[in-house]
């Protein structure tokens, strides 16, 4: 078995884990358990704090004590064996505590891949930037795969997602035991500070008024990352309630249609070098908020009949709403930051939008769905979709108004995303 295929089986596999049940849990919620939807808001919103609160601790761990292929194997294991317990649970409290163990263990699993991958490939002399690219590509066709096989096996609003999900974990955690060793590199200093070993060095950033504003919408933005993951799929299901729809393809096959989400997101990564060159950083970053407005309005006014294209054009839309706003905001931390503290900053703009933004957005949307959109146990998706579309386009109009960056060809001529 070849160092590369090593790699891309760990990648399809880390993805799979997660696409087994991320996009259809809130058919087992709001189907199969008949929860609230502010009690589901918070189960979305552990995927942030876990991803606020692990990576750090994960690193400092893999830097100084333990091989990161250990760490990596024995985080899965652990999180599998918190997904096995899932289906175990009869209430949402007992159900978000449960779910949180689960995203303690595996929301850093995601960066140390990342960080294995990245060590295994210079350790064997390969261009990083030339072959990982290819390897991570396998890990959204393993999300696909994920999302497809809970569909097409009927458990799209079944528990069985979880124990799909805990197998795929307990797979990769033992065979990550088989990956080349990734030995400490005890790069953090013995005596440094509490401060630079959790990476939070870059929190000084936040003196910079153009910084601070880039952070502050990141977060902002990343309230709506998560929200058509969390409903996208429901929404589709519940199409079934109006008898015109009920016997639809969309309704049947909802997560199908979904994973045109993540079809769409492997193709505009390509698409991105040329978008940053013709336009600058900002101008792509303005341009995923204004996708978002797109992706949120066409689910407002779709339907599985005469508006299904409106349907399948926001699945494709999110390609450009998710990656142009993830990788030109990577991009803009890169070319304006000190190299001293350039890995901080990057994780300081992953904890603002994947972190504080994704915790905030499904806890809030949780409370908003419930309390205004919701009457009688029926939801109000039309009004659901169009209320985030106005959040998403109030982001877009402030940010086009308040952050200025002015663009520089030489910014993007290190591109290689």
């Amino acid at each position: 078995m070849t160092i590369k295929f090593k790699l891309t089986l760990m990648s399809f596999l880390q993805f799979f884990v997660w696409g087994a049940w991320l996009i259809t849990i809130a058919n087992y919620w709001f189907g199969t358990k008949h929860w609230s939807g502010a009690e589901f808001g918070a189960i979305f919103s552990t995927l942030g704090l876990s991803s606020i609160l692990m990576p750090a601790v994960t690193g400092i761990i893999a830097d100084k004590w333990i091989n990161a292929e250990k760490l990596y194997g024995i985080l899965h294991i652990l999180g599998g064996i918190a997904l096995l317990y899932l289906p175990q649970v009869e209430d949402p409290t007992t159900f978000y505590y449960v779910i949180f163990a689960a995203m303690l263990c595996y929301m850093p699993t995601i960066s140390l891949s990342n960080s294995i991958a990245y060590n295994i490939l210079k350790t064997n002399n390969f261009d990083v930037v030339k072959v990982f690219p290819p390897i991570r590509v396998w890990g959204t066709i393993g999300f696909i795969a994920a999302m497809w096989i809970t569909n097409l096996t009927g458990n799209k609003a079944s528990y069985n997602m979880f124990y799909l999900s805990a197998f795929a974990a307990f797979i990769l955690g033992i065979y990550s035991f088989t990956l080349p060793k990734c030995p400490p590199q005890k790069l953090i200093a013995t005596n440094a500070s509490l401060r630079e070993k959790l990476g939070l060095t870059a929190f000084k950033l936040f003196g910079t008024y153009k910084m601070a504003l880039f952070f502050i919408f990141s977060m902002f933005l990343g309230g709506a990352l998560q929200l058509t993951n969390m409903y996208g799929d429901v929404y589709l299901s519940e199409f079934s309630k109006a008898p015109q729809y009920a016997d639809s393809f969309v309704v049947k096959y909802s997560t199908i249609i979904m994973s045109i989400s993540q079809i769409s997101e492997t193709l505009f990564i390509l698409a991105i070098p040329f978008f940053l060159k013709r336009f600058g950083i900002k101008q792509v970053m303005l341009i995923s908020m204004l996708a978002w407005v797109l992706r949120f309005g066409l689910f407002a006014f779709g339907n599985p009949v005469d508006g299904l294209w409106m349907i399948i054009l926001s699945c494709i839309v999110y390609g450009m709403a998710f990656d142009f706003f993830n990788i030109s905001g990577s991009l803009f931390v890169e070319t304006t930051t000190d190299s001293k503290i350039r890995s901080s900053a990057q994780g300081l703009f992953m904890m603002m939008s994947n972190g504080f933004g994704a915790f905030f957005g499904g806890l809030f949307s949780g409370i908003v769905i419930d309390k205004f959109f919701t009457h009688d146990g029926i939801r109000d998706w039309h009004n659901i979709w169009l209320a985030f579309s106005v959040y998403a386009l109030i982001i877009a109009i402030l940010f086009a108004v308040f952050f200025k960056h002015k663009h520089s060809p030489e910014e993007v001529t290190n591109v290689s995303h």
